[in-house]
């Protein structure tokens, strides 16, 4: 059956089309109005959550926590400060030891140098000495041997 009962051509739509057309516009149209209902109920709870976030006690809280955050990072920036001027001081003071065991040693090497060799020239003096009166003996006895006589030994120094 026919809306318009004029040959249109396909501008006359049957009325059993028409039926089923408006049925399922009006399902349609239901279904996604109660959608749009949602979506709206859960943006405006956005919303609400996002200016909470932004605004109130939760932006006060968050003010407090990065001006806590702050303190505790110039905390820590003094302390860290501290620290590099404690190990500043450490290190010159490990120099100045060092410099000053340096020093010690060597002092006491210079006195060990010198007390040897003033050792040392004592005896060698006393083996001088020693040797110096030895000396005479050997000769008489070598010029013995050579000439073939004994020949007696003298008693000077010999210079």
């Amino acid at each position: 059956m026919q809306l318009i009962p004029m040959p249109l051509g396909p501008i006359n739509p049957e009325v059993e089309h028409l039926a089923v057309g408006a049925v399922l516009f009006g399902s349609l149209y239901l279904f996604i109005r109660r959608m749009i209902l949602r979506v709206n109920r859960v943006l405006e709870v956005r919303a609400t959550i996002l200016e909470g976030v932004t605004g109130g006690p939760a932006a006060e809280l968050r003010r407090e926590a990065e001006r806590i955050r702050a303190d505790q990072e110039a905390t820590l920036a003094e302390a860290r400060h501290e620290a590099a001027l404690v190990r500043q001081r450490a290190r010159e003071e490990g120099a100045a030891l060092i410099a000053a065991a340096r020093a010690d040693g060597a002092r006491e090497r210079d006195e060990v140098l010198t007390s040897g060799k003033a050792a040392i020239e004592a005896e060698r003096a006393a083996a001088d000495a020693e040797l110096r009166g030895h000396v005479s003996q050997l000769a008489s006895g070598l010029a013995s041997r050579i000439v073939g006589e004994p020949v007696a030994a003298g008693t000077g120094s010999g210079r």
